[in-house]
């Protein structure tokens, strides 16, 4: 039976809802389960938190209540029932991935990057994964492909001490978690001596005004990955338009970038879908 009907057997007669508002299913990151309900089940969130939670017997159940807000982009999740302590260790492809799901993002859905990305790294490659967060990225490369050097850099402190924990918690070596800003970062890595086979920018919305500094640091023939939302029916127009925006930019720089893949990682929105594109720079 399906989730929401099990939940609506359970809660039948109990509650005086619409029970078909009921969310389909939920998400479940180590041993917590989040749902995504209607405020029309506000003031009964928390008897539905404890049917779910004896349904799965899970640590904790919670509920995401509102969109991810703020600088560091966190999510506003809240309790419902069981454990308050809502730091988890979530498990793909065996590498852990420790946070606080209250104070941290993790988007399951880019699970396909996770994956893609380090069959792409060469070896001996360096790196630099700009918006590292707590590793979505650079614990995969860096576990699951033989790069010389990340450089992952994350401005959020709560996600960089996660960032820290992780790298230890996988016992990789070949990644430096840097906490500060990128264009402050990056300055100081290319009056270094610092050159990028491959930089990640990993966040949404698009940041635009940080082209220069992933432009900045790497080598001609090396691969930039960024990433942008596009129109469904209109993804050849947008894409060719983002793709002439980065050229503006390169060609400061005495460069150009060539769309090598584009990548479709998932719904973003009505009628809009996460993208990745893969540009290789010459």
């Amino acid at each position: 039976m399906a989730f929401r009907e099990l939940l609506k057997d359970k809660l039948e007669g109990n509650v005086n809802c619409n029970l078909d508002k009921l969310p389909k299913g939920f998400q479940r990151i180590g041993d917590i389960i989040i749902l995504n309900l209607d405020e029309e089940f506000d003031s009964v969130k928390k008897e539905i938190g404890e049917v779910v939670l004896d349904m799965f017997k899970v640590r904790s159940v919670c509920n995401k209540f509102g969109e991810i807000t703020g600088k560091f982009r966190e999510p506003q999740i809240e309790v419902l029932a069981g454990s308050e302590d809502t730091v988890v260790t979530h498990i793909e492809h065996g590498i852990r991935y420790r946070f606080d799901i209250r104070k941290v993002m993790f988007a399951k859905g880019n699970l396909s990057e996770r994956v893609r990305y380090p069959k792409q790294v060469k070896d001996g490659e360096i790196i630099v994964d700009m918006f590292a967060g707590l590793g979505y990225f650079s614990l995969a490369m860096g576990k699951l492909s033989k790069p010389s050097k990340i450089y992952s850099i994350e401005l959020n402190p709560v996600s960089f001490g996660f960032l820290e924990e992780n790298i230890k918690l996988n016992k990789i070596n070949c990644i430096e978690a840097i906490n500060g800003d990128n264009r402050e970062i990056i300055d100081r890595l290319v009056e270094e001596g610092v050159k990028a086979d491959r930089v990640l920018m990993g966040y949404l919305p698009p940041p635009k005004e940080f082209l220069p500094w992933a432009l900045k640091i790497i080598n001609k023939g090396g691969i930039l990955h960024y990433e942008d939302i596009l129109t469904v029916g209109k993804v050849e127009e947008e894409s060719k338009k983002v793709v002439e925006m980065i050229n503006d930019v390169a060609a400061g720089f005495g460069k150009k970038v060539e769309l090598v893949h584009l990548q479709d990682v998932k719904s973003y929105g009505p009628k809009s879908h996460h993208y990745v594109f893969d540009l290789v720079v010459k």
